[in-house]
């Protein structure tokens, strides 16, 4: 019966995977019934029933997840060295159940029906749109960062700790809230991952837990970076799941938060994407910009460089591979490149709202 009950799981992989590549043809019907519908339900479950613990649980969960799995493979070594069939099975059974649970919970928002549309942002934009755009946030930028520091030399350093980033990162959602309804956040659940060191050594500023509900940050950053992170992960959490379209949602409510610190982030890291694309479309026009940037902002840029150089490791490219094959596997074609596609909402909305300083 135990054997029928394992091989009966382990195959139900297949039409697992089959039914989600059906129900990915259908973003309307996930928007309604699952994102709309089932989602917030489940997630809103996980955030109250952890929300509170002030450390990780998810991270603990993976951490002894590993070790009794190497625990297991270790004692049971010699059954699968003799059928090897077996093995498989049980490696089948186990990604079946992790397949179900992820997409149940959470992964089904790879298929919703795109931010943009939610928005009413257009997809695409113009380089001199872009140019425009880059050149108010550059001025913004420099102008928060004089205001802070009475200097145009002196990089911005953030008076806060990271947990009071974090409770100050609520208040620009419920900024947001005033704007995009849908964009509202309640029930908390944002904390410091207990797995920083080997986020940083993977290169990832943080993560979602889909199984948890847990927004982690990786707590090795610089806290220039922190606010928009830790909104980039709430974003995750209200079942946004394209790269590009957190990345705006953090960007929108750390913008919105009334602290100028805050926007201070906010601009800084929506101007180093902005440039980094111009750099690709004009050079020339990049090099203009590049060069009225402060020499404060510009510090605090090589801030976030520096931290990431400290990291850099051999496998580090084969983490980023992974994640990047796991993106287009889930309707994101370009991939990790898809961060990038963050520009086309930041000029598109400041089309209509221009960049302004506090």
């Amino acid at each position: 019966m135990k054997n029928r009950w394992i091989n009966g799981i382990a195959l139900s992989l297949i039409p697992q995977v089959i039914l989600v590549r059906v129900l990915a043809l259908f973003p309307e019907w996930i928007e309604q019934y699952y994102s709309l519908g089932i989602f917030p339900v489940i997630s809103g479950f996980f955030r109250t029933l952890l929300g509170w613990i002030p450390f990780s649980v998810g991270d603990i969960l993976y951490t002894l997840f590993f070790v009794l799995a190497i625990r297991y493979l270790y004692s049971s070594w010699t059954i699968y060295k003799g059928r090897p069939v077996i093995l498989l099975r049980d490696i089948a059974m186990v990604l079946a159940v992790v397949h179900f649970t992820f997409y149940f919970s959470w992964g089904l928002n790879y298929f919703r029906q795109p931010l943009h549309q939610y928005l009413k942002l257009e997809k695409t934009y113009e380089v001199k749109d872009l140019y425009a755009i880059s050149l108010q946030l550059v001025g913004a930028t420099n102008s928060l960062q004089e205001q802070i520091t009475d200097s145009d030399s002196i990089p911005v350093s953030f008076p806060f700790s990271k947990s009071e980033v974090f409770d100050m990162t609520l208040a620009g959602y419920d900024a947001l809230q005033q704007e995009y309804p849908a964009l509202g956040y309640s029930r908390p659940s944002v904390k410091r991952s207990l797995l920083s060191i080997g986020l940083s050594y993977m290169g990832y500023g943080g993560y979602l837990n889909p199984f948890t509900h847990e927004a982690q940050v990786n707590g090795k950053l610089p806290k220039f970076r922190y606010p928009v992170v830790a909104g980039h992960e709430i974003g995750h959490q209200l079942g946004y799941s394209a790269e590009n379209e957190v990345s705006f949602i953090g960007y929108l409510a750390t913008l919105r938060n009334k602290n100028i610190y805050f926007q201070y982030s906010a601009y800084a890291y929506a101007l180093g994407y902005c440039l980094r694309d111009l750099r690709l479309r004009d050079k020339e026009a990049w090099e203009e910009l590049r060069l009225q940037i402060n020499p404060g902002v510009k510090a605090n840029y090589q801030e976030v460089t520096d931290f990431w150089k400290q990291y850099e490791n051999p496998l580090e490219p084969i983490f980023k591979s992974a994640f990047n094959t796991f993106l287009k596997a889930n309707k994101q074609k370009k991939g990790i490149k898809s961060y990038n596609q963050v520009v086309s909402l930041i000029v598109n909305y400041h089309l209509d709202n221009p960049v302004m300083a506090n």
